[in-house]
Formats: C-alpha cells, sequence, structure tokens
C-alpha cells in the first residue's frame, strides 16, 4: 500500500493562515492526500497563538510543526503541554513545555512525526538533533517516520537526511522560508528536500513587506514587521511512502497560487 503525505511550508502571517484555509483541502482531495504536516510558527509573524493553531488544525493539519520562534507567543505554552497534535523541537531543553515528536495511529498504519531545530547559526542552546533522533528512534515503533527539521544552514539539513537515509521515511527543511529544487529520493529509501518554503505573500521577503526588509539591511529601524497584502502561495512537497518498507518512492514539490 502506497500512501501520500503533505508537509507545507512555514505559514507566515494572517494571509497566508487565510491562504492555506482557502487552499489546503481542494489539494488534498485533488493529490488524495492521507496525512499533512503543516509548519506554523510565523502564523504571528513571529510565533503563533493556540487560536491560530486551531484555525491550522482546522484547515486540515494532522500534526503541527514550530521551530526558533515557538515562544514567540508565549500564551502557546500550556497550549503545548495540552495538545497532542503541536510539536515543539524535540531537541530543545527538556525543561520547555510541551513534546517534540508524536506517534499518529491511522488504522492500518502509524505515523511518527519528528519535530528538531539545528544549531548552526541557531543559537537555542539546543541539544545535538543528530543524537536526538538517534534516541527517539529507539522507541516505539512506526509504520513511517517523518522529520521537519528546522534549520538555518542548508548543509546541517543535507547532513541531516544523509544521516537518517534509510531509517526514516521523510526528512525536509523549514525555517529559510524560499523553496530548494533537490526534492529526491536518497540513494537508501529517504524522500528529502532541504527547504518546502513557505505560505504566505507572494511579494514579499521571507512573507515581510519588501521595504522593511530592505530598511534593515540599510542600516535602519524598520518597525514592527508586517506582512504585505496581494496574493499568497502555498509551498511544501508531497511524499509518496510504502508501507511494505516503510520508505519513500516520491517526492513532489506544490506551489498554489
Amino acid at each position: 500500500m502506497e500512501i501520500h503525505v503533505l508537509a507545507v511550508g512555514d505559514v507566515v502571517g494572517e494571509n497566508g493562515l487565510a491562504h492555506l484555509e482557502r487552499s489546503l483541502r481542494p489539494l488534498q482531495k485533488l493529490k488524495k492526500i492521507a496525512f499533512t504536516v503543516v509548519n506554523g510558527e510565523n502564523a504571528s509573524g513571529v510565533g503563533l497563538t493556540p487560536q491560530q493553531a486551531e484555525r491550522i488544525y482546522d484547515a486540515g493539519a494532522d500534526v503541527i510543526t514550530l521551530g526558533n520562534h515557538t515562544f514567540g507567543k508565549l500564551q502557546i505554552a500550556d497550549f503545548l503541554d495540552d495538545t497532542p497534535y503541536i510539536l515543539r523541537p524535540a531537541n530543545y531543553t527538556g525543561r520547555a513545555p510541551g513534546r517534540g515528536w508524536t506517534i499518529c495511529d491511522c488504522g492500518g498504519y502509524r505515523i511518527r512525526v519528528v519535530n528538531l531545530i539545528g544549531r548552526c547559526d541557531l543559537n537555542f542552546n539546543a541539544e545535538n538533533p543528530f543524537t536526538t533522533m538517534d534516541a527517539i528512534l529507539r522507541q516505539d515503533d512506526a509504520t513511517f517516520t517523518l522529520v521537519d527539521f528546522h534549520a538555518e544552514a542548508t548543509s546541517e539539513k543535507l547532513a541531516m537526511g544523509y544521516y537518517l537515509d534509510g531509517r526514516v521515511s521523510a526528512v525536509w527543511g523549514t525555517h529559510t522560508h524560499v523553496p530548494t529544487a533537490d526534492e529526491r529520493v536518497n540513494p537508501k529509501g529517504t524522500g528529502y528536500l532541504t527547504d518546502l518554503g513557505m505560505t504566505g505573500a507572494i511579494e514579499s521577503v521571507l512573507g515581510i513587506r519588501p521595504e522593511q526588509s530592505i530598511e534593515t539591511f540599510l542600516g535602519g529601524l524598520p518597525g514592527r514587521y508586517q506582512t504585505p497584502e496581494g496574493p499568497c502561495k502555498m509551498q511544501g512537497a508531497i511524499y509518496t511512502l510504502d508501507s511494505a518498507t516503510g520508505l519513500c518512492t516520491a517526492v513532489e514539490r506544490v506551489d498554489i497560487r
């Protein structure tokens, strides 16, 4: 049996969230998606609220992953403890609220979803994501394992893809908001993409108003980041997974505008 899993890149701002709500279920129907993971850490620009997490879930996400802006909105802390469908990076300190991985029972198969954060240029005092993943894989078994690696450096993401090749079903990168063109099935059968891209305004710099980003690089004070009006995109990837092996047979990038 084959299933199709959809991974959706970082949702940025209210307009990105609204575009997700419009676009996700039609894509799921068109592509016969069995399971969906959405990175939601930028729904408020920096962080997300419990209400936004509920909207992402209601829009069609089975699991919501986060990253370096997990606690950008502190009201999410209790929600992370109480809600099984939302994950923060598993290699955060054990003192952080919430959980970093979960197993979803989907009837004929079980899907483990893991959220990790990189350490190159992301100084969050995180534990080693590679050894953290080793420890997780020694725990409860699952038919498929999906990994959202929220990281800055393409080298760290690529290294993780090779490190987990043949041990997990799929690895994808989030955080940099620009989709990469390296979708592939790695030599031992793990689906891989360095970065999914984002869900947010097309005419933007990583989802924010271009003039604000330009002002930052000119050395000025851009003020509180704002998302621009106008058309949006929803970017991500579809992984075709084989239940007999638990591995990937195909990867397809998506860009819905």
